[in-house]
Parts: structure tokens; sequence; C-alpha cells
């Protein structure tokens, strides 16, 4: 071998290094979007979870058993949350979620934090918290782990309604 047939065989070698490293760092750019993706999932699955067990429930303490006809009969907004003595799963209406809290471990890949927080909305504004009763709650479920970039947060409005 002569010195240029040398020096095309070591550039060869420089490009076909390059080549390993780029493709080596494409797969592991992709696993990681891979498991950003699946724990998203994840997250949304155990936010819409948590947000149909919620709504599952009656609107009020007040309404669990028997119909209110006046705003003044809902539990005011500063005693959103459990009532003494109720302890999940036993919640029995939307308001009991508020302030909730878990560590959610059973994901063999992950530890998720849940909370949830309820408040009286305005139909009008539901984007803004009411300082009144009013005939909507929203419940707000966010999501975090210290495996994700992202936090999920998840919300969603319940309404009284009583037919006769």
């Amino acid at each position: 071998m002569n010195t240029g047939q040398s020096l095309i065989t070591i550039a060869a070698m420089m490009l076909l290094s390059i080549l390993v490293l780029r493709i080596n760092s494409t797969i592991l750019t992709t696993d990681q979007v891979v498991q950003d993706s699946k724990f998203g999932l994840l997250a949304t699955s155990i936010a819409t979870s948590l947000i149909e067990e919620a709504t599952s429930k009656a609107f009020d303490a007040n309404t669990d058993s028997s119909n209110v006809t006046s705003l003044s009969q809902l539990t005011a907004p500063s005693n959103l949350g459990p009532d003494s003595g109720e302890i999940y799963p036993n919640f029995d209406d939307v308001d009991d979620y508020n302030g909730y809290t878990r560590i959610d471990s059973s994901m063999p890949s992950a530890v998720f934090k849940d909370s949830c927080i309820v408040v009286y909305v305005a139909s009008s504004t539901p984007g803004v918290t009411s300082s009144t009763a009013t005939w909507n709650k929203k419940i707000t479920v966010v999501v975090t782990s210290p495996s994700m970039q992202d936090t999920v947060r998840m919300s969603t409005i319940f309404s009284y309604w009583f037919f006769r």
C-alpha cells in the first residue's frame, strides 16, 4: 500500500467513526422522545381517571341525598374539601377532591404525583375562580413526575342539574 491508499483508508475510517457516533446519538435522542411520550400518556391517563372518578360523585355534600334550589344551600367556597372524617377513597362529592394529593407508584417505570384543585366558576368566565358559590365547579388535576419533562394539567367543569 502506498501513501495515497493509506490516507484514503484513514479518511474512510474517520468517516465511518463519525457515522457510527451520529447514529448512536440519534438512537439515544429517539429513545428519550419515546420515554417522554410514554410518561406523558401515562400521566394523561392518570389525570383522566381521577377526573372521571371525581365527577361520578355528587355535585355537593348537600346534593348527594336531596336536591337544592338555592346557591346558599351549597358548600361555601372557603369550605371546599373533604368533610371531617372523610378520607379517600370514601369521598361522596366533587369538592372533597379539593387539596387531594397522592403519590402514585403503581407504574413500574415512574412515580407520579397527582394533585387536585376544586373551585367554583361562573358559566360566563370558566377560567376565573368565583368567590361565591355557583352552579359550576371546576376540577383541575395536575400530574408531575421526575421522569417527565412536562407537567400534565387537565380540567373539567362539573355543573349541577336537577330535573323534576
